[in-house]
């Protein structure tokens, strides 16, 4: 029985201490701790790793601020966008803006209304959204982007279908590996006696 005892005092003595910290900061003007964190989060890894890897002609941003692709006049209007972040955007080459991705995992359960009013914002300025409710796999964001299988020409297919091809295996040495830059080229000096020769 004086073990419970003691369990709950030094139970309400951490809580006491673990509030008080915690509390600390809430006081208007005093600033907390600045502290680092992951840009992506463990469900958002996955899906930034697949996206990449269906669209090599494209870009791949992750986290971005809506008012790095979006603007308005006003504060009435900017402030509407301007603390929201998109999850990832793809965009081409020329950095153009080509879809928004949104990643909803379980974070997003009750929030559709808040959701559809960023796409809303989204589609207002222009683009596309696609939103996921997991990690795509590579054809679900292949066929989302309209990206379709390069097809062999239909002679190749016949060339193919008819005739059993065997091509040569070729073994190859590899080279060995230098630890210089200078040991990777050859020099040739021209001496005095091979002028003259």
């Amino acid at each position: 029985m004086a073990w419970i005892i003691v369990f709950i005092v030094i139970a309400a003595i951490v809580g006491l201490f673990l509030g008080n910290e915690k509390g600390k900061y809430k006081k208007k003007g005093e600033r907390g701790p600045i502290k680092g964190k992951r840009i992506l989060t463990m469900n958002e890894q996955p899906t930034f790793l697949k996206l990449r890897e269906a669209l090599p002609e494209h870009f791949v941003l992750a986290q971005v601020a809506f008012s790095a692709f979006m603007t308005g006049n006003g504060y009435a209007t900017r402030s509407l966008f301007n603390r929201k972040v998109a999850d990832f955007v793809v965009v081409d080459k020329s950095f153009n803006v080509i879809a928004i991705i949104e990643l909803d995992d379980s974070s997003h359960k009750g929030k559709e209304n808040q959701d559809a009013a960023r796409d809303a914002l989204i589609t207002e300025a222009g683009y596309k959204v696609i939103r996921y409710k997991r990690t795509p796999d590579l054809e679900q964001v292949k066929k989302d982007f309209g990206i379709t299988a390069i097809k062999i020409p239909t002679i190749v297919n016949t060339v193919i279908q008819h005739q059993e091809v065997e091509l040569p295996i070729i073994e190859t040495t590899p080279l060995p590996k230098t630890n210089l830059v200078s040991d990777a080229f050859i020099v040739e000096i021209e001496t005095n006696e091979q002028k003259t020769s």
